[in-house]
């Protein structure tokens, strides 16, 4: 059995579908399940069983010899929510519950951390496992996620094999549930449709233009092919960036979307919401050596080509 927790999110759910493909149909998907919106993305998968996230533990403590392998995708993802407790809960104990219990049945371990650990940058976006300690996260979602690599890589006891990726901005089909939280793609493709115009975040850093904010975007389904090969991979553990290795700015990714929507360019910028504005990545660019480095072996998606892919094979068909 495969475990794939937030199954029915965003790459949860494309993270499934990528196992099916490949003929591995015994997975226990993990999440709520009480939001009828996001549970569409499980429809047409083959899935063992459906066990509740907050039973789950429970459910591993005593299934664990049967597990095969756990991706450990769910989270709260909410860049804007500031409940540190519940956070904590949720994303920083209940993940150091699960390694528990992999080391304890001896179940190999892939789980997401996050961009958002490196704060305004200030020590660089290398996956350098000295400089981990260091990083300063801008917002709790961050600090969450900060909080558990660092007490991972801090532990004697570990699974014989574990992953953290710190996804950077991922973009791609089964996003819609997100809302606020999702993609730039998602909002851009919409308000496009909508009225033919996209409305930007201005820049309230003078070292960045309006537009030129840039940011590591990197094609969900790049991000589920790193998840499939490390499950095969089985060796060198530890922390790994995963972007696309190359930032890029707002501007380029509205440009692709109208050129993929086959529409005229029409953009134009508002103020940063005030409640987000202190706490801005203006510069976010993944380091992928060291993940290159252990023998991955594909080239990352382009934004230009993986816009084009999300926007006519899936946006314009929903």
């Amino acid at each position: 059995m495969i475990v794939v927790t937030g199954a029915v999110g965003f790459i949860g759910s494309q993270l499934i579908e990528k196992l099916n493909n490949e003929n591995f149909n015994d997975i226990i998907a993990v999440d709520n399940f009480d939001r009828e919106d996001k549970n569409k993305n499980l429809l047409g998968l083959k899935i063992k069983e459906k066990i509740d996230r907050d039973i789950f533990i429970q459910w591993l403590s005593k299934n664990g010899k049967a597990v095969e392998f756990i991706f450990h995708i769910g989270a709260k993802t909410d860049t804007t929510l500031f409940d540190v407790e519940l956070l904590t809960k949720m994303n920083t104990q209940y993940t150091k519950d699960i390694w528990k219990l992999c080391i304890e049945h001896q179940i190999p371990l892939v789980y997401a951390s996050s961009a958002a650990t490196y704060g305004l940058g200030e020590f660089g976006y290398d996956d350098n496992e000295a400089e981990i300690p260091k990083l300063k996260p801008l917002n709790p979602y961050g600090q969450s996620k900060q909080d558990f690599d660092v007490w991972a890589l801090e532990q004697e006891e570990k699974p014989f094999f574990w992953t953290g990726l710190k996804f950077f901005n991922v973009y791609g089909p089964n996003e819609y549930h997100k809302g606020r939280m999702a993609s730039v793609v998602w909002h851009a493709y919409n308000q496009i449709l909508k009225t033919d115009a996209m409305k930007l975040f201005r820049s309230h850093n003078p070292d960045y233009k309006d537009g030129e904010q840039m940011r590591d975007f990197v094609y969900v389904k790049d991000v589920i092919d790193v998840c499939y090969w490390l499950m095969h991979h089985r060796k060198d553990s530890g922390i790994y960036n995963l972007g696309s290795g190359k930032a890029r700015t707002f501007l380029d990714l509205t440009i692709s979307v109208f050129n993929a929507m086959d529409k005229n360019e029409d953009i134009s910028f508002i103020d940063t919401p005030e409640d987000i504005r202190d706490k801005y990545q203006y510069f976010t660019e993944a380091n992928m050596a060291k993940l290159k480095s252990i023998g991955y072996p594909k080239e990352f998606t382009t934004l230009e080509e993986g816009v084009e892919d999300y926007v006519k094979n899936y946006l314009l068909n929903l």
